[in-house]
């Protein structure tokens, strides 16, 4: 029987032993340096050096100590103190003196170091990559591609041989999971099974790259080591609304292919780059992933502090493969980083400003835009050639209209005001307003956070050219007014006008106001904010509160008011933040003086007693506003030439800025110490410098880290990258410890083939993370069988030869999206803001001071991908958490997997899984397949387990389920109110409600089958 289900899945490979993954040839930097850098740097280490021995330096472990003895003697062990102390019987004089003891192979290796003239190379993660000869092998017909030599030949040595290719449905599900994380559908698997295109394998991988979900799954992998989430952290843990923006730039970067290098320099320097766009300072928002901490009484200097070496020790964690945390406080006791290095790289980070920026809501958005401006340029290109050909016939009637308009101007009638007669006013907050004896407006009451004011004027003096409305002071107002904010200040967004017949204004009409103008105004609050109609704009008079002001505002013609007509003034104040009117009085305005209603421009030309060509082109215009014959080309043209506006958002990110960065001794930002320049570590910057070309009076910033690190010379980052792509296709990298290229690190299983493909991912890869993938998964290594073998149990218990693929449960998303897919829930969007799937019940609560709100999406949110989950660092979804998801408060380079019988509650219970089963228990029924509808259960169970494991399962495995199915449907017949309560959500309408529930308990199991969320 080959399934098993997930909750008798015990895996123990972690815990068994590796292989030595060398030949005979000692080496320092491979095996000797870990040894010393384990057991005895503590003592004869950078920070010490006892008795004048220091191990980690080779001119000083060679040279005299303070005893006058030598410790090593090149080819000569026995003339050394070194095997004399590893090695002695007194406890006493043994060295190390306390702790775990050189075990008898560690004191060989170092023997045989010292015989063979005891040299001290560099570690083997420091040196330069090179690019390393094919090398040879026995059996020729084996293998794909140059990846399958560097394996084969490994495997040789051992006395192995690889395992045969995995079955063609293992392989696609395979490669489905890998590079997008849904699964296959049946119908593909059956073309490709039968399928005898020798290129088939390629085609569906060239596919799956370039498809949408690929940035998703990739991206996720790289949201681990960015230590995403959508909340600050620490205690209050506020949301962080528009941090999704940033996800959403990896999943576009991604599939993109934008090359390694590129990602690398938008991310850490986006910001620095000539004529960044805002795209590439959207790219830095890498940075402000870190923990913000909101709680009153911090002090933000010490949490800036810690932002700070969040990002100096994700940075070199994620390109490096260093841990760098020990050299906050000291010298790294083992990797050679001494404590003023760290501050060094420490103040690329440093010289840095959290800021936020204005971005594109998408890719799409911003596409979209684009083809808009280039419509738009066409027609504002083509209204332009218009005006010119139309402004010609203008020319000689604007003579004539000079004329006109200057004798309009000579005959103004200088502006009279006059008091109003109001029948009603109300607000729209239930505020009180009450006409005082001055005839002024008074509010009292309750203080809205907005409010609206309507006037009623009864036959205001005609013809009406506008209204003054004039804002005044009163102690009973706060500050004394003019307005109900706690200062004194109001915002008045918009001021209205109507003319009507009807005294109830059950039909009106509207007035146009052409101009305003006041006596003070608040910056970015001009008297034309009262036109505008927008709610954070208006009018405003900070700082000069307690003092009263005037707002005048002209219509764009006299209105008339004959027969008994009534007119009404609305203020709308909807700023917010009870910036509302507290006193006030309105005026209308007879006399008809152009010079209020008219352009300055257009006023100063016609005064003019030499017009220049401007002044002549500007009445040309202001005539072409409203002549019969080309107001609608100048119409046009104006309209157009206000280009559109993109659809932005706000999203955090960092910027330049200028501060001096100090070592902080031990750590702590209250005892700055000297003063360190911006640098990178000396043992890098032996063979790779940085900014070799950079002017000696500049000094580098995060631009030049950026571009040292995504160099092609540099000795780390092709590694280290590589080396994640292949953990992610293999379940372990070729260095095990991914997070550590250090010398306490493990070494490479096989280090020629790491350093072939990091020579060519730069180089003939030119960076292209889809051409490295491709590379490694068209290897006949990535597709062998999973099979566990007898013959490699003692050799390679652990598959560090890679003998065979390994079985690797999927991450805590995708087991989700594995779920979703196979049941036909999973909305395909890509991208977009967190959604809010369900939640446990009472989860939420957990959050400080029950500040946080978990609202269940609705339509296909609740049915995203796991990604997309809202992520809530102190209180994560438990789905993902049960699932080994990590908690985003550091960078995660490689993910931790446990296998408890939590996990396998969580699938068969949970709100979502459970959700899933009913649908592919409806999904069965209502397939659009031929016949369909007329399949026995046979035949829809086998379809049911194919949707989930890819293969077609065996005639006693399907029996095995119809079994179950059958006593299911004997069990909810007999308990038909337990029916109902296992199709609450997706069921076929046309059976009873005892078969539904019975299928729905069946799929429940096929989808908890152990093959289902592990990629073969």
């Amino acid at each position: 029987m080959k399934i098993a289900f997930t909750f008798v899945l015990v895996l123990a490979a972690n815990q068994l032993p590796t292989i030595q993954a060398y030949g005979d040839e000692i080496q320092f930097g491979r095996d000797i340096q870990p040894i010393f850098s384990e057991k005895c740097y503590d003592c004869h280490g950078p920070d010490k050096a006892e008795g004048g021995l220091r191990l980690d330096f080779g001119e000083s472990a060679l040279s005299m100590l303070e005893s006058g003895d030598l410790a090593i003697v090149p080819h000569r062990p026995e003339k050394g103190t070194l095997l004399d102390r590893i090695t002695s019987k007194d406890e006493s004089d043994r060295m190390p003196p306390e702790g775990e003891r050189l075990s008898p192979g560690e004191i060989a290796k170092i023997k045989k170091w010292i015989e063979s003239g005891a040299k001290f190379d560099q570690h083997w993660a420091y040196v330069p990559v090179k690019d390393p000869s094919l090398p040879q092998v026995r059996d020729t017909n084996w293998g794909h591609n140059k990846v399958d030599r560097f394996i084969l030949a490994r495997l040789e040595s051992a006395g192995l041989k690889p395992s045969v290719m995995a079955s063609r449905s293992t392989l696609i599900k395979r490669i489905y999971y890998d590079l997008i994380g849904l699964p296959p559908d049946p119908k593909t698997v059956d073309e490709f099974i039968a399928s005898r295109d020798p290129n088939a394998f390629e085609k569906i991988v060239d596919q799956l790259l370039a498809s949408r979900h690929f940035g998703e799954r990739w991206g996720r992998h790289w949201l681990d080591k960015a230590r995403y989430a959508d909340s600050d952290g620490y205690e209050k843990d506020r949301p962080r609304p528009n941090a999704w923006r940033y996800r959403d730039w990896v999943i576009d970067a991604i599939n993109n292919d934008q090359p390694f290098d590129q990602f690398t320099v938008e991310q850490l320097a986006g910001d620095l780059i000539p004529n960044a766009t805002p795209l590439q300072k959207l790219a830095t928002a890498f940075h402000r992933q870190t923990l913000t901490n909101t709680e009153g009484g911090t002090d933000r200097e010490q949490f800036r502090i810690e932002a700070t070496f969040d990002r100096t020790e994700t940075v070199s964690a994620i390109w490096m493969g260093l841990t760098m945390s020990c050299a906050r406080c000291h010298t790294h006791k083992y990797d050679q980083i001494t404590q003023t290095e760290y501050y060094q790289l420490f103040s690329f980070f440093n010289d840095a400003n959290e800021i936020n920026t204005s971005v594109s809501k998408s890719e799409a958005a911003t596409k979209e835009y684009e083809n808009k401006l280039h419509e738009y340029k066409r027609k504002l290109d083509k209204a332009r050639q218009d005006w010119e050909q139309s402004k010609e016939k203008l020319r000689p009637e604007l003579e004539e209209w000079i004329s006109a308009r200057k004798k309009e101007l000579a005959k103004q009638q200088p502006p009279q005001y006059h008091s109003i007669q109001a029948y009603r006013s109300d607000t729209s907050s239930g505020a009180k307003i009450q006409l005082q004896k001055d005839g002024s407006f008074l509010v009292s009451g309750t203080v809205p956070d907005k409010d609206k004011y309507t006037i009623f004027i009864k036959s205001p003096k005609s013809p009406v050219s506008g209204i003054r409305i004039e804002t005044l002071v009163d102690p009973a107002l706060p500050a004394r007014g003019p307005g109900r904010a706690t200062n004194g200040n109001f915002v008045l967004s918009q001021v209205r006008a109507y003319v009507s017949a009807d005294k109830e204004f059950k039909k009106h009409q509207k007035v146009e106001f052409v101009s305003a103008r006041a006596d003070f105004s608040q910056r970015d609050f001009s008297p034309q904010g009262a036109l505008s109609g927008k709610a954070k704009s208006g009018w405003a008079i900070a700082p000069k509160m307690g003092k009263e002001h005037q707002l005048t505002l002209f219509f764009k013609k006299p209105v008339v008011l004959s027969g008994g007509k009534f007119l009404q003034i609305v203020l709308d104040q909807s700023y917010g933040g009870q910036h509302t009117i507290g006193k006030f009085r309105l005026q209308t305005i007879t006399g008809n003086d152009p010079a209020d209603v008219w352009p300055a421009a257009v006023v100063a030309a016609l005064q003019s007693t030499s017009p220049t060509p401007k002044d002549l082109r500007t009445l040309l215009e202001e005539m072409a506003k409203n002549h019969s014959t080309v107001a609608r080309e100048w119409q046009t043209l104006k309209e157009l030439e206000t280009k559109p506006a993109p659809p932005t958002m706000s999203v955090r990110v960092i910027g330049p800025a200028n501060r001096k960065t100090r070592l902080l001794h031990r750590g702590d930002f209250l005892q700055p110490k000297d003063e360190v320049t911006a640098g990178v570590l000396n043992v890098l910057a032996v063979h790779h410098p940085l900014g070799e070309n950079l002017p000696e009076s500049k000094k580098p910033n995060r631009l030049e880290l950026a571009r040292w690190l995504a160099s092609p010379e540099h000795p780390l980052t092709a590694r280290v990258t590589v080396n994640h792509v292949w953990a992610h296709l293999f379940g372990k990298g070729i260095v095990a410890t991914q997070n550590d290229f250090g010398v306490r690190g493990e070494r490479p299983s096989h280090p020629d083939l790491l350093d072939w493909l990091a020579w060519r991912f730069p180089r003939d890869m030119k960076w292209s993370r889809k051409a490295l993938i491709k590379k490694i998964v068209m290897s006949a290594t990535y597709r062998q069988a999973s099979i566990h073998r007898e013959d490699i149990r003692k050799l390679d218990p652990t598959n560090r030869l890679l003998s065979r693929q390994n079985r690797v449960r999927v991450t805590a998303e995708i087991i989700r999206d594995l779920y979703l897919g196979a049941s036909g829930l999973l909305s395909k969007k890509v991208g977009g803001p967190s959604v809010f799937p369900p939640l446990p019940f009472g989860v939420a609560n957990l959050s400080y001071a029950n500040n946080f709100k978990w609202k269940t999406s609705q339509g296909e949110d609740r049915y995203r991908r796991g990604m997309y989950t809202f992520f809530k660092r102190t209180s994560p979804h438990p789905n993902l958490i049960s699932f080994d998801c990590p908690d985003s408060n550091t960078t995660k380079i490689d993910r931790d997997q446990s296998n408890t019988p939590l996990q396998a509650l969580i699938t068969l219970n949970n709100e979502v899984y459970f959700e899933a089963a009913q649908a592919l228990a409806k999904r069965v029924f209502t397939v659009d397949l031929e016949a369909a509808d007329k399949w026995p259960d046979s035949k829809r169970v086998e379809y049911a387990i194919r949707l989930c494991i890819a293969r077609k399962p065996s005639p006693d495995e399907i029996a095995l389920f119809e079994k179950l199915l059958q006593r299911n449907l004997e069990f909810y017949r007999a308990n038909k109110s337990l029916a109902e309560k296992m199709i609450t959500h997706h069921s076929v309408k046309s059976l009873p409600a005892e078969t539904n529930a019975a299928w729905v308990a069946t799929t429940r199991m096929i989808m908890n089958l152990d093959e289902f969320i592990v990629r073969d």
